[in-house]
Formats: C-alpha cells, sequence, structure tokens
C-alpha cells in the first residue's frame, strides 16, 4: 500500500488551506488519459468508486483502483515549492 513521509502529509494540509473542500476530502492519484504511464494528482471532495483511501494524520489520499498496483511499493513525498504548489514524488520502499 502506498505510504506518506510527513513532508507529503504537510504539504497536502498545505493545498487544502482556503479551498472549498469538505473536511474528509483529499488528494486523488489516478492515472493520465491521455498520456500512458503517466500520473496525476487532483484534490477531490470524496474517493471515487473502487479507490484505495490511505491515510495519515488528518490526511486522505484515494489512490485510483488501476493505480493501486503500480504505487504498491512505493511512498509518496513532497518538497515544497511556491506556497500552495509543492512538488510531489514517488519513491520506492525499501
Amino acid at each position: 500500500m502506498l505510504t506518506l513521509t510527513d513532508n507529503a502529509v504537510t504539504a497536502i494540509r498545505d493545498l487544502m488551506v482556503g479551498e472549498d473542500v469538505p473536511a474528509d476530502a483529499g488528494l486523488r492519484i489516478a492515472p493520465k488519459e491521455d498520456q500512458a504511464g503517466t500520473l496525476e494528482v487532483s484534490l477531490a471532495s470524496t474517493p471515487s468508486e473502487g479507490d484505495q483511501v490511505v491515510e495519515k494524520e488528518d490526511v486522505r489520499v484515494f489512490v485510483a483502483q488501476d493505480a493501486v498496483q503500480v504505487l504498491d511499493d512505493k511512498s509518496l513525498d513532497a518538497q515544497p515549492g511556491t506556497p500552495g504548489h509543492p512538488t510531489f514524488r514517488l519513491n520506492r520502499r525499501a
């Protein structure tokens, strides 16, 4: 299952600030439809049917069903960028 670093948790929290999303909203990771092998992230109010929900502290990440296997041995990390625009990175867990 995908794991989240502390930096990713902080970055996702920062993205939610000021957004008009419910308290149980989260970050969704899904394959990009027009680019094979590419994932995209977006804010989502609720998980889509079949999404795997990853929770750490008060943050939720929804992993699309067709991305679960690809992300199973990964950890989501983030580096701060300009406010509201962090850079997310996937690392293979040891």
